[in-house]
This record gives C-alpha cells, structure tokens and sequence, in this order.
C-alpha cells in the first residue's frame, strides 16, 4: 500500500486560538503567510469575537491584534463585523471609530 506524502493542514483546517492571541495582542508571523490566509483569518476573528462573551476579552487587546493587520484587512474587519452583525457595530463603536478616524483621510483619497 503506497502511502500519501504529509502535507501541511489547511489553514481552514486549523484551530486559531484565537482567546490566547487576545489574551497576549500578538498574532505569531507564520499564521499570517498571505492576503488570502490574512482574509480567512479576519472572517473567523469577527466570528469568534461575535461568538463569545463580551467579557471573554478586551477591546484593548482586539485593537493590538488589528493593528497587526494591514489596514485594507483592518478596514474588512469592520466591514464583515457590519455584515455580519450590523447591531453589534454600538458594542465596537470605540474601537470603530479610533480605527476609522484614522483611515478618514485615505478613504476619500
């Protein structure tokens, strides 16, 4: 019987542990090896941050992830958070609006 080479699990496989990150701020380099990858992991942090207590982690803790982001997928953050739940944007609505303050100027560049 011939056996498989090994092959790294997809990254839509993988558990993110995404409560450890939030804990710490720090999102570890070889999680994020492309946009692709980056956008997959954006989509399951606003799932997971939808998914747990309000209380499960800080505000201050989900900005330091983010801002390890590139600001386009800082910007998809939002943008998938408001899809999909847009009620929940007045739960963010500090972290929002520091973000956006921010990128004010480049969105009408």
């Amino acid at each position: 019987m011939a056996t498989l080479p090994s092959q790294e699990t997809p990254f839509a496989a993988k558990a993110i542990p995404f409560g450890e990150l939030l804990e710490t701020g720090k999102i570890p380099e070889r999680i994020l090896v492309s946009d692709y990858i980056t956008e997959q992991f954006v989509e399951r942090l606003v799932h997971y941050v939808l998914s747990v207590p309000k209380n499960a982690y800080s505000i201050a803790k989900l900005s330091e992830l983010l801002e390890q982001l590139d600001p386009r997928q800082q910007v998809f953050f939002f943008k998938k958070l408001k899809e999909t739940s847009p009620h929940s944007l007045k739960d963010f609505a500090p972290l929002y609006y520091g973000f956006m303050a921010e990128f004010h100027p480049l969105l009408f560049t």
